[in-house]
C-alpha cells in the first residue's frame, strides 16, 4: 500500500514500537502526526523525520 503524501498518525510515538512504527512511513513519504506524553521525545523524533527524511512530522503530546 503506498502511503506517499497520505497522513499517518501515530499514538505511542515516543518510544518503542510506536517511534519505530513512525519512522517507517515517514521513510515513504508520509506525512507524519506523532502523539504521546512526553513531549521532548516526540520534538526530538519529529526533528529527526524532518532532517534525516526530509519528511513532515508534527506532534501532539497528551497532558496527564
Amino acid at each position: 500500500m503506498a502511503v506517499e503524501n497520505k497522513v499517518v498518525v501515530i499514538t505511542g510515538a515516543s518510544s518503542g514500537i510506536g517511534e519505530a512504527t513512525a519512522m517507517l512511513p515517514a521513510e515513504k513519504g508520509a506525512k507524519i502526526l506523532l502523539g504521546a506524553r512526553r513531549e521532548d521525545r516526540l520534538k526530538e523524533l519529529a526533528d529527526e523525520i524532518i532532517i534525516t527524511n526530509g519528511g513532515q512530522a508534527v506532534y501532539r503530546h497528551r497532558r496527564c
